[in-house]
């Protein structure tokens, strides 16, 4: 597709290219509501507070005893299914939990950014599924070739 524009600073007009991006290798997914991509962000949003709270937890461990019990007496009440959920519900318990969701927020963000390996996850993922995928071939095929 071609665009004829004109160009206030040139007499002559110009032609511009346009070209339709090229889907043909997605797949298209009815009904979804949302991309995969973004259901597999907000996954990770709670690994990433899991992974947070793994981290605080064994800080307070190591240096404010009082403050893990209370941490792990919150986490026996309140299991963390949905990060935010659980970080919003700590924070609103007492000022004691604000400090401790704040810094699980914290540390979660700085996971995210600076420590977890992005490019390593997408080689494992198509490792896995590849290995999966093979091992569910391999255990049909065993199953059903014992079949007369």
């Amino acid at each position: 597709m071609f665009l004829v524009g004109v160009c206030p600073c040139s007499p002559s007009p110009l032609i511009f290219s346009i070209q339709k991006p090229n889907y043909e290798h997605f797949f298209y997914l009815s009904g979804f509501g949302e991309s995969p991509e973004s259901k597999a962000a907000k996954y990770l949003v709670s690994f990433f507070t899991y992974v947070a709270l793994e981290i605080v937890s064994a800080q307070l461990r190591a240096y404010n005893r009082e403050a893990h019990a209370e941490l792990m007496e919150f986490l026996d009440s309140h299991p963390l299914k949905d990060g935010d959920e659980f970080c919003a519900a700590l924070m609103r318990q007492s000022s004691r939990h604000k400090g401790l969701a704040l810094r699980i927020i914290e540390v979660r963000s700085a996971y995210c950014k600076m420590d977890f390996e992005w490019d390593n996850l997408h080689r494992l993922a198509l490792k896995k599924v590849s290995d999966s995928n093979t091992r569910l071939m391999r255990d049909y095929v065993s199953e059903t070739s014992h079949e007369t």
